[in-house]
């Protein structure tokens, strides 16, 4: 499966239980397309086109068992759009003091957005109102992911630290000690125990839960190139996606590149997102393509 968008992507997400995957424009446009999971030569169906921000379309999550897209901008808005009509729900124009840049959900009705001042919100979404602010970083705010048991939200920024957020005592609870260079993205492996952060050199952080001061492992030998973006595969796994456009299986402890799964010729991938079933694994780079790669779980070793 492949779309042209025609712009250049910032984000991908898919619905909870169907068909379908939205992705945020450079030009605050936000799209939504109709796939067929079982006949990939058939073109993706664009149901939605709408014009959802002056500035760009960083950050895209379907919400509310998606029945809504939520959609943040550097123009400090957070949007949410009706699914079906495409219609204004809610609109936050301040949002944030400054640009938004990563949305993720945390619980059926809570989601997170990230800025490009570190300034971290939990956002009801049923009441439609700001319940946690966390001022946990000094750069901006490149990906989240959510400890649901622990009701802790960790964070990278581009300051090159990973913050741990208690959303029951609203206060960020711990940091680590600046890396060497930015963080770019973060996933929560081996039941919880260990956070896995890539950076823009392309060595893979390991953090042991609780001690998030200094990193307890390095994973050097995976690429030259900025890992940009990652995707929890299982609890010993994660899919990378890397500035030289190579998306590629990574086993963490033991570490190792297990086998490239896609490309995006030699263009920086943006976000991966697999689709509701797992058949699609979807990406999104600077060649201005959507592409969902077909996923063989069991050549992956999986059920």
């Amino acid at each position: 499966m492949e779309i042209n968008l025609g712009k250049l992507a910032f984000d991908i997400d898919f619905h909870p239980s169907d068909n379908l995957v939205a992705t945020g424009l450079i030009n605050g446009d936000l799209h939504l397309y109709r796939y067929n999971s079982d006949n990939i030569d058939n073109d993706p169906v664009r149901l939605l086109e709408v014009h959802a921000h002056t500035e760009s379309c960083r950050a895209a999550r379907f919400i509310n068992g998606g029945c809504a897209l939520l959609t943040g901008s550097p123009d400090c808005s957070i949007l949410a759009t009706d699914v079906e009509t495409g219609s204004t729900i809610a609109r936050f124009d301040n949002a944030h003091e400054a640009a938004v840049n990563r949305l993720i959900n945390l619980t059926e009705s809570t989601v997170a957005s990230g800025d490009d001042e570190g300034c971290i919100k939990v956002w009801d979404t049923r009441e439609r109102s700001c319940c946690n602010s966390f001022d946990a970083h000094e750069d901006y705010v490149s990906d989240m992911t959510f400890a649901s048991d622990a009701m802790k939200l960790l964070a990278t920024s581009g300051d090159g630290t990973l913050s741990v957020c208690n959303l029951r005592r609203n206060k960020v609870q711990a940091q680590s000690e600046f890396s060497e260079d930015e963080l770019l993205s973060v996933v929560l492996m081996k039941n919880g125990r260990k956070v896995v952060c890539g950076s823009q050199t392309g060595t893979i952080l390991l953090y042991s839960w609780g001690c998030f001061k200094d990193c307890s492992d390095r994973f050097v030998d995976l690429s030259s190139n900025s890992i940009d973006t990652m995707l929890k595969l299982d609890e010993d796994r994660i899919i990378t996606g890397s500035e030289n456009g190579m998306i590629n299986l990574v086993g963490i402890l033991p570490n190792r590149v297990i086998q490239p799964i896609a490309e995006h010729s030699e263009y920086p991938v943006e976000r991966l997102a697999f689709s509701h079933d797992r058949k699609f694994l979807g990406s999104i780079a600077h060649d201005q393509m959507l592409k969902g790669t077909r996923v063989r779980l069991q050549e992956m070793g999986m059920p």
